[in-house]
């Protein structure tokens, strides 16, 4: 098969895409952002993501691994030279998309069952930790992720490599803490939010009704806002010196907590 071929670093659509993995203004004024890696760009297909173009390294990918894929965007041929410029990571594939972003809105929100388990997440900042959200949020296959006054985009390349892909399996949306709180009751949900004060230990709660897990920064933990509107404060019982944990561990445990009472019920 013949593909399209770049050779050169500074062609318009390389130096695009160098400018989609280091700005967040440019992934947000395209609606444009990068996927890099064979299983991330799988699960964004699977996800409902629409690529615009597929570039790869035939020395790292191969034309017959690329037709496994089932890509129907337009593909291109580049150097060594070329990936060199583009890559993201150490160790890669030597394939990488450019992919629509998608609105993350709350009004598109659509639960499948009556009983949704959401986690929220209060202005996480570090892509580490929203990846590490985002793993946790599919192992346990919660029905959204909203992310609540976001300090990151998204589509930020450390929270697509971090997420090792959940970005595109997990349903997520973005919004203020107040939008989250009033669209989270007018569905009914209980809010647990995890906070020290005025709480109670996280496995004495009933999470097998409608629950949205809500966690914080470990910096600043959480807003006065998900204080005044929890159902119930919840914290996990700390055993050692220190009184806090980081967030995507937590959270792991509050939602598999969860997890474990609805398997139960």
């Amino acid at each position: 098969m013949v593909f399209k071929q770049i050779s050169s670093t500074q062609n318009a659509l390389i130096k695009q895409i160098v400018l989609l993995k280091e700005k967040s203004r440019e992934r947000k004024k395209t609606g444009l952002f990068i996927i890099e890696g064979a299983r991330e760009i799988q699960l964004a297909l699977k996800g409902g993501y629409t690529l615009e173009a597929v570039l790869f390294y035939p020395e790292l990918f191969s034309e017959d691994a690329l037709k496994t894929l089932g890509i129907s965007a337009e593909i291109i041929e580049i150097n060594k030279e070329v990936y060199q410029k583009i890559a993201y990571r150490d160790t890669t594939e030597g394939i990488i998309a450019i992919a629509k972003s998608k609105k993350n809105t709350i009004s598109d929100l659509k639960f499948n069952t009556k009983n949704p388990l959401v986690l929220v997440a209060e202005a996480p900042e570090k892509p580490g930790n929203i990846g590490a959200l985002l793993r946790t949020a599919d192992a346990a296959n919660v029905d959204a992720v909203i992310i609540a006054n976001p300090k990151t985009d998204l589509y930020n390349p450390n929270i697509v490599r971090s997420s090792v892909g959940c970005l595109f399996t997990n349903q997520i949306a973005t919004g203020s803490t107040t939008e989250i709180i009033s669209f989270l009751k007018s569905k009914n949900i209980n809010i647990y939010s995890a906070i020290l004060q005025e709480s109670e230990a996280y496995h004495t709660q009933d999470f097998a009704t409608p629950t949205a897990i809500v966690v914080g920064t470990e910096a600043t933990g959480l807003s006065q806002e998900w204080r005044d509107a929890s159902t119930q404060n919840i914290s996990i019982p700390m055993q050692g010196a220190i009184d806090s944990m980081n967030v995507s561990v937590a959270a792991g445990i509050l939602i598999f907590e969860a997890k474990r009472q609805r398997n139960f019920k």
